[in-house]
C-alpha cells in the first residue's frame, strides 16, 4: 500500500484546488523526483523539469508560464522545516495539475526482476498510461522485486527503471522503446552505454543486471524469477554507485 504524505491536484485555468485525482492512464505526461534531507532538496531537479517540459510540448499540452506555475505550486506544498526521504510527483494533462509525495521505497539487496510480456504505450515518452504496470506492482512487493518489460524476445525497461546490462565490463542498454530517465542520462555521461537489442534468449551472457532510476537509484540485480539467471558480478554497479555518490553530494537542488 502506497503512503502518501501529500495529494494536491489544481485546475490548469486558474490552478484553483480542487479534489485529488493521480491522472494514471488519462492523456497526459508525468515526471518523479527524489526529495530528501532538511532543508529539502532535489536530486537532478532542473533536468527533471526540463523533460517535463519536453513531453508537454510533445503530448500538446504546453503552455506558456507553465514551468514557472509548476515551480510556484513545487515551493507552496513543500515544508522547508521538514525533513524528506520521498518521491515527489507532478502530473499533467490538458485540464489538471496534481502534486503527490508518497514514502521514497529502499530496494533490498536482494532484489529480482520478473519477466513479463507488455510495452508502454509510446515508450520513448513519460505518459500516464501506466494501469496494466500498476496492477502488475500492487500484487508486488516492490522493495524486492520489479518487472521487466519484454516484447518479441526484447527486454526494455522495467515498470519503474531503465535497465542496463553488463558483459565482461562493458555496459549496454536497450536501442529504442524506452524512456530515457534523468538518472539514465546522468550515468550516459560518466560511462560509455553501447545501445544494441537485449535478447532474451542471451540473458545468461551478462554478468549484471541493473536498475536505474529516481526512485531506486542504483539496484543491483540479484536473480530473474522463474529464469536461471543469477548475478555473477558487482564490479560496474560498485564504480557506478561511487560515481553517483559523489553527484550526490554537490548536484543539488535547494528551494528559495
Amino acid at each position: 500500500m502506497v503512503k502518501y504524505l501529500l495529494k494536491k491536484s489544481y485546475q490548469r485555468k486558474n490552478f484553483k484546488e480542487i479534489e485529488f485525482d493521480d491522472l494514471w492512464n488519462k492523456d497526459g505526461v508525468f515526471t518523479t523526483m527524489w526529495i530528501y534531507n532538511k532543508p529539502p532538496k532535489i536530486l537532478f531537479f532542473k533536468t527533471h523539469i526540463g523533460n517535463l517540459i519536453k513531453s508537454l510540448k510533445a503530448y500538446k499540452i504546453y503552455e506558456k508560464g507553465i514551468k514557472n506555475k509548476i515551480l510556484k505550486l513545487i515551493n507552496e506544498n513543500i515544508d522547508k522545516t521538514k525533513s524528506y526521504n520521498h518521491l515527489l510527483r507532478v502530473a499533467l494533462n490538458k485540464k489538471t495539475i496534481s502534486i503527490s509525495l508518497r514514502d521514497r521505497v529502499k530496494p533490498k539487496k536482494k532484489f529480482g526482476i520478473k519477466l513479463v510480456n507488455y510495452e508502454r504505450v509510446k515508450p520513448e515518452y513519460k505518459n500516464l498510461k501506466y494501469k496494466k504496470i500498476l496492477g502488475y506492482l500492487s500484487k508486488m512487493n516492490t522493495s524486492k522485486e520489479d518487472i521487466a518489460l519484454c516484447v518479441n524476445d526484447k527486454i526494455f525497461e522495467t515498470g519503474t527503471s531503465n535497465l542496463l546490462f553488463v558483459k565482461k565490463n562493458k555496459i549496454y542498454s536497450a536501442k529504442n522503446k524506452y524512456y530515457r530517465g534523468t538518472n539514465l542520462k546522468f550515468y550516459e555521461k560518466k560511462f560509455n552505454i553501447i545501445k544494441k537489442n537485449i535478447y532474451l534468449k542471451e540473458l545468461n551472457q551478462f554478468d549484471e543486471i541493473l536498475l536505474v532510476g529516481s526512485g531506486k537509484g542504483l539496484v543491483s540485480t540479484s536473480y530473474i524469477v522463474d529464469n536461471n539467471w543469477k548475478r555473477r558480478k558487482n564490479k560496474i554497479f560498485n564504480s557506478m554507485y561511487k560515481t553517483f555518490e559523489k553527484e550526490f553530494k554537490k548536484e543539488k537542488y535547494i528551494f528559495n
